[in-house]
């Protein structure tokens, strides 16, 4: 397959290769930079338990220490999933949203006549450069100094001036042999329908080079200096070099910089750009002229995994903020999203900075805030929910917010974030009472001074979290679920995806869950199988006092329940997951005496656990003889039965 020069490094660019080997492996966090683009973990050629395998998202290339497998984005599709070449190429451009370029014999014209381009685009790079230092460029030195911009910023940036003459360029570039028609091909002149000579594309303007991530002079960005000359800013047109909406000015150096560990800044504009860095932020990079891109969201991702945006804080600037946020949000994933630091209103970074220096950026950039509080400041604030129908329509927005998360478990942590924020909303007392629990494991609060804890009764001994196996907790919460969304068949549709994520071991949970799933895809009531088991679950003590089973009539607070619900249970068969993994670990690293001591110890755990128990005392199992005792223990009747 023949590739023009180039291609493979810009699909490199656009897709990290930590995210096409992250699929295939688990990260060792504690040995990876993130931020670096340096990420560790068990090699996925050869069986291993320690983290051998490297990657290099920097420089697009793995290694494995162990068995010195090493390669690129396509050396591994071809190895972990058996393409070719061509077809491991296309998997990767369509992930970059590159279309794979025709195998045909005028790939390689076309590409040496982008080099010719690129070319007469630096030609044009160094001709403005001199104009600015030259006589006629005393309006655009006049604008910088205004500006405060210091001498080593323009030279750094390249800055230059296009006189505001028609033909200036032309001619310019005539002397030095260059044709017309590629000045027209290249964006920097223009040819009248009326079959006049070609004219300069910018005139009377401060211009800014654009650079592609290799380096290569692309376009440019120009700024108007005459008073009422429109449009403020203009760009190079599309050319067969440069797509504005596929580029970010300051790439090239942003790249590097954060390759050194520095903060991703998307900012607004030029100016902003040429400030960050010259106070110190290099990683700061800008779209050109127009809104942000779902492309340069993917430059920007290729860079660092959460990229700060850096707006303007006027209602404009919050405006972009917000419609950035409707075009990332089917896009984040697992350690890919976007933070916001949003400015005094009215100021831009470059204001910031020429007013209070690096030291008033600093704070700003270090309070950047998660996507999901832009998200909830949208949807809530100069707002009232002082009834249910407002109530009902802010959930519905926030549902349609997270239905466009692709990643599921993603979509669970934005909907336990959205549900915190809703419950300090709408129930701050409670919300507050949450923050100030006091942990678990202490005192016994029903104990009196000099008092022990209560050893538990007998029948709580029984109970089913007491007597049954390892991972009851969890299969009582999932029991839970489903015998809430049974309860409630009206929310099933809206927990379907974390639903389908289930996996039930016990049969009555099986046969309930796909009855369940039959309700989402609107096959009608439960049938008799299902509420049968339904029945027998309902039956148990533990769970009669669930606050969902034991008052059904509230439709709302059982989903924020099943919210609740389904995030702990997530949390805890993770945990539990993890878990094994390190019991794995260290049965392979400890001597055979130590892990026969560890396996002893837990079978003693368990046969204690599972050893039977005295029968119930008469009083022990009289509900009301219960009740009595914990009205005692309080000293009152608040508890007796009414």
């Amino acid at each position: 397959m023949s590739l023009p020069p180039g291609f493979l490094e810009e699909v490199r660019a656009r897709v990290p290769l930590s995210r096409v080997v992250g699929r295939r492996v688990t990260w060792d966090m504690r040995r990876s930079n993130q931020a670096k683009g340096d990420f560790w973990a068990p090699c996925p050629f050869h069986q291993e338990r320690t983290a051998s395998f490297h990657v290099d998202d920097r420089k697009g290339f793995y290694y494995c220490f162990g068995c010195q497998a090493k390669g690129d984005a396509v050396s591994f599709l071809r190895e972990t999933e058996g393409m070719e070449f061509h077809e491991a190429v296309e998997a990767l451009a369509r992930e970059a949203g590159l279309p794979v370029p025709s195998r045909d014999p005028g790939a390689a014209a076309r590409a040496a006549r982008r080099t010719t381009l690129a070319e007469v685009v630096e030609e044009a790079v160094r001709l403005f450069r001199l104009r600015l230092a030259a006589g006629e460029g005393g309006p655009a030195r006049d604008y910088l100094d205004r500006r405060g911009m210091a001498p080593a910023l323009r030279e750094r940036f390249e800055l230059g001036y296009a006189p505001d003459s028609g033909r200036a360029l032309v001619e310019a570039m005539a002397g030095r042999g260059i044709a017309v028609d590629l000045l027209v091909e290249a964006g920097l002149a223009r040819r009248p329908d009326d079959g006049r000579s070609p004219y300069d594309y910018f005139r009377g303007r401060l211009v800014f080079p654009i650079r592609d991530g290799r380096g290569r002079a692309v376009g440019f960005g120009a700024r108007a200096l005459r008073p009422g000359q429109e449009p403020k800013y203009l760009n190079s047109p599309d050319t067969p070099l440069f797509q504005k909406g596929q580029t970010l000015y300051g790439l090239a150096p942003a790249r590097a910089a954060a390759a050194r560990g520095a903060p991703v800044i998307l900012a607004e504009g030029y100016m902003d750009v040429i400030a960050l860095a010259g106070a110190g932020f290099e990683g700061a990079v800008a779209p050109l002229g127009t809104a942000v891109t779902a492309e340069q969201l993917a430059l920007a991702w290729a860079l660092s995994p959460e990229p700060v945006v850096a707006l303007d804080g006027d209602a404009a600037g919050l405006r972009a903020a917000l419609r950035l946020v409707d075009l990332a949000l089917p896009l984040i994933g697992p350690g890919q999203g976007l933070r916001f630091a949003l400015l005094p209103g009215g100021m831009d970074p470059d204001d910031l900075i020429r007013s209070g220096g690096a030291e008033a950026f600093r704070p700003v950039l270090e309070a950047a805030e998660p996507m999901v509080a832009l998200l909830w400041r949208r949807e809530t604030e100069g707002q009232a929910f002082d009834s249910p129908e407002r109530r009902a329509a802010l959930d519905r927005r926030l549902a349609a917010l997270l239905r466009a998360i692709g990643d599921p478990d993603l979509r669970r942590h934005y909907a336990a974030a959205l549900h915190e924020r809703r419950d300090a909303l709408f129930r701050p007392a409670r919300a507050a009472a949450a923050r100030g629990r006091p942990p678990r494991g202490g005192a016994n609060p029903f104990a009196g001074p000099g008092q022990p804890p209560l050893p538990p009764a007998p029948a709580t001994r029984r109970s089913y979290l007491a007597a049954a196996p390892e991972g009851a907790g969890a299969r009582l919460r999932e029991c839970l679920i489903l015998a809430t969304l049974a309860l409630h068949p009206e929310l099933v549709p809206r927990f379907a995806a974390e639903l389908e994520a289930l996996v039930p071991e016990e049969p009555d949970h099986r046969l309930l869950h796909g009855a369940l799933l039959g309700i989402a895809a609107g096959q009608g009531p439960l049938p008799p199988a299902a509420a049968a088991a339904l029945a027998r679950l309902a039956g148990r003590a533990d769970l009669r006092i669930a606050p969902t089973v034991r008052s059904p009539g509230d439709p709302e607070h059982a989903a924020a329940c099943l919210r609740e619900e389904f995030a702990r249970l997530a949390a805890e068969r993770a945990h539990a997951a993890e878990l094994a993994h390190a019991t794995a670990d260290l049965a392979g690293l400890a001597d055979e005496g130590v892990t026969w001591r560890l396996s002893e110890a837990a079978r003693a755990i368990d046969r204690a656990r599972r050893a039977p128990l005295p029968p119930l005392a008469p009083e022990d199992a009289d509900p009301a003889a219960i009740a009595a005792r914990f009205a005692a223990l309080l000293g009152g009747g608040a508890l007796a039965k009414k």
